[in-house]
């Protein structure tokens, strides 16, 4: 173990030819691997659902692969090396938020839609308002997913360039959206669930080497880990206990629970995971897909808490703090610390390489949300064929991969597990109360549902905009302005209520009843699978 020195202002780590040779290495084998899925990509389902043609054990590989990106593993081991206890929260946040999307809605999800979460929510109630809404919710969310990744991505290839400009870090988040463009236009969700499968298994596999790696070095004693992660915080033990980062007042206790309740919920009313759901064959294969993703998902979180309290112990605070992306940077500097430019190279590469894969996954749900729900079903009114959809698409691309370039850009220098905080808080509020009441509530209306939706949507993003997250801090979007009169970072305990009480107020309040045979015919298909098949393939 080298002595712990703050890095120096432009400093690389690593050798920097070394680290773009294996980026190009991947960057290269992930475009061939696209190019090869293209040939196969025809029709609107093809295009969307892969041909819905992939088993439960790929898709649950995928969704891994979708669900653990830069805010798994750069933000979430940067945390912990930082604040400990808390930063590990975050991993538990994300993994029992599985076993929401598991018992609630994978399945019913499934027998009842098509290609996106707006085909179940409109299912039983009024196409034309519920879809618009399902949909400008589906680009919101995807959007904040979005500049996570992209903030991820600017970090990243900063910190192994040396980089500490942000007109370098810009021009960066530049080349990963062009990046990501050229992966949804050519591949679609099959080139993309093939990206994800692989980058997954080189994820995990380079997290538990790593892992494996760090508590050889400490003797595989645990509490020689914990005590090396003290030492690297001066002595401080406060890294072990809860409320290093969220205990210090009764507000940032609020802030927590706040995340908490983002982070459990906001899986289940994620479009792009919901939308992997429909490229398995059957509602069995989806049940197995978030199983198997569980797994994966599980055994790469605990692995975290030891890369994150490994990099406290071997590389310190204050090197992780001033390194070019922050904290976001603890996990390449860790493997540069482990096996030099060579782990380093490969570990960043396999990083980046999700990163690509989860834009890209985000990309064609926004597209296809768009030229789906919107152009497909209430401009052009279902009179349009699957190819001209599909071309709108894939034009919608192009608008959704510029804007997620600016945003990207604005978001540079914020932890990306926070960012992707905001975004399951979005989810949670503004399509988790409308799903569940969809599936579970026969006494739903469409009031209800738009109440919920628009309700939950506008309040979480305007108590963001309004929180500390935007300004008022050093560390905000906007440091020198300050209009944060909402004091929690995470509007989750305030959104996430009131767009369950939308909904239902919504429906008590509304004299006119929804279709009885829909209902049933949609309560029936969600728990059964009955005619389910028959409805997706034509």
């Amino acid at each position: 173990m080298s002595t712990v020195m703050p890095l120096l202002a432009g400093e690389t780590v690593g050798t920097p030819w070394v680290n773009m040779l294996i980026f190009g290495i991947f960057v290269a084998g992930t475009l061939v691997i696209v190019l090869r899925a293209s040939k196969n990509t025809a029709t609107a389902a093809d295009y969307y659902a892969g041909g819905r043609a992939f088993t439960g054990t790929q898709n649950g590989t995928a969704i891994a692969g979708d669900y653990l990106s830069a805010a798994s593993f750069l933000g979430i081991v940067g945390a912990i090396a930082l604040y400990g206890y808390d930063g590990f929260l975050y991993s538990i946040g994300f993994l029992v938020a599985w076993l929401v999307a598991l018992l609630l809605v994978a399945e019913p999800l499934r027998n009842t839609g098509k290609f996106t979460m707006a085909d179940v929510l409109s299912f039983r109630l009024r196409q034309r308002p519920v879809r618009i809404a399902a949909s400008l919710n589906t680009l919101a969310v995807c959007l904040f997913y979005l500049l996570a990744q992209m903030a991820g991505a600017g970090a990243l290839v900063s910190l192994l360039l040396g980089i500490d400009s942000k007109l370098g870090q810009s021009l960066v988040i530049v080349i990963v959206g062009a990046l990501m463009i050229l992966y949804v236009l050519v591949g679609g969700m099959k080139g993309t669930t093939w990206v994800q499968i692989i980058k997954a298994i080189l994820l995990v596999t380079s997290v538990i080497v790593m892992t494996v790696w760090v508590m050889a070095l400490f003797g595989f004693n645990l509490s020689a880990l914990l005590g090396g992660a003290v030492d690297g915080h001066g002595g401080d033990e406060a890294i072990l206990d809860p409320g290093l980062q969220y205990g210090a007042s009764a507000v940032s206790q609020l802030d927590f629970v706040s995340l908490g309740l983002a982070l459990v919920l906001g899986t289940a009313g994620l479009p792009h995971v919901l939308m992997r759901f429909y490229t398995v064959p059957t509602a069995k294969e989806a049940r197995k897909s978030v199983v198997w993703a569980i797994i994966l998902i599980g055994l790469f979180y605990l692995c975290t808490l030891v890369l994150g309290y490994g990099a406290a112990a071997m590389i310190g605070p204050e090197r992780i703090s001033a390194a070019p992306g922050g904290q976001n940077s603890a996990a390449p500097l860790l493997a540069f610390e482990l096996g030099g430019s060579l782990l380093l190279g490969i570990v960043s590469a396999v990083a980046f390489a999700t990163i690509l894969a989860v834009v890209a996954g985000l990309t064609i749900t926004a597209a296809a949300s768009f030229a789906h729900d919107i152009y497909s079903s209430v401009i052009a009114k279902e009179h349009v064929s699957p190819e001209k959809e599909v071309k709108i698409a894939r034009r919608t691309v192009l608008v959704i991969g510029v804007l997620s370039i600016l945003g990207g850009i604005g978001a540079q220098g914020q932890n990306v597990a926070f960012l992707v905080a905001l975004a399951f808080a979005v989810a949670a509020s503004a399509n988790l109360p409308t799903i569940v009441y969809s599936l579970f509530w026969r006494g739903f209306t469409t009031r209800g549902a738009l109440w919920s939706m628009y309700g939950g949507l506008i309040t979480a993003l305007v108590l963001i905009v309004l929180s500390p997250v935007m300004s008022g801090a050093e560390a905000s979007m906007i440091p020198a302005a300050d209009f944060a009169i909402f004091p929690l970072k995470n509007p989750g305990i305030v959104s996430i209520p009131l767009a369950f009480f939308l909904g239902w107020l919504g429906s008590v309040t509304e004299k006119r009843t929804e279709d009885p045979d829909k209902q049933a015919e949609m309560e029936v298909r969600s728990l059964t699978g009955v005619g389910a098949e028959k409805a997706v393939d034509h």
